[in-house]
């Protein structure tokens, strides 16, 4: 996998992230740069994080499952795609919530980053170079957490559903690119 098939995983992976950035670039009136570099770090280092986490478990169990290896990436990001791409279209009103406390970020930063720990399954199966991925995964939400935080805080809330439609679509093709490619050229 190359670096602008991360790049796209870490855009795709950001989405999430960046929609609820923007939510907290809501609640604040003026967002400074305690609350980007808040932000930024904790969903930034957390989706970095939990690929590397499961790269790891992945690896573990790769030999179990290398024959339907790309039958598990592609179910994977396929679910989380579709995932992201339902919840684009829930009705659902989040309110803004102005707490930028390291309780409050640390349950934010896991849930936005659980899709990525599947990922790193993924990526261990399909023997992805994982220190790229991370780095590339982790700056990548970084900025557009910061990005998001902004947006939000001047535009408000009409951007999120659509990131994160983005987001899902940008997996769900990815995850049939990979299949594809495993099933149809080999």
């Amino acid at each position: 996998m190359g670096y602008l098939e991360l790049l796209i995983i870490g855009i795709g992976l950001s989405m999430d992230a960046f929609a609820v950035a923007i939510a907290k670039g809501l609640s604040v009136q003026r967002v400074t740069a305690r609350h980007s570099l808040c932000v930024g770090s904790w969903f930034g280092g957390f989706q970095a994080l939990m690929p590397l986490i499961g790269f790891y478990f992945g690896v573990t169990f790769s030999s179990f499952v290398s024959s339907v290896d790309h039958w598990i990436a592609f179910f994977l990001l396929g679910l989380i795609g579709m995932n992201m791409i339902r919840e684009s279209f829930s009705r659902e009103k989040v309110k803004p919530d102005p707490d930028f406390s390291a309780r409050t970020m640390l349950m934010m930063a896991v849930a936005t980053s659980i899709d990525a720990l599947a990922v790193g399954v993924s990526f261990a199966v399909l023997s992805v170079e994982i220190w790229s991925a991370v780095a590339i995964i982790g700056a990548t939400t970084f900025l557009l957490s910061i990005l998001g935080l902004k947006i939000g805080n001047i535009f408000g809330s009409r951007y999120k559903s659509k990131a994160e439609f983005l987001g899902g679509a940008v997996l769900l093709l990815l995850g049939i690119k990979i299949l594809v490619e495993h099933t149809c050229l080999q």
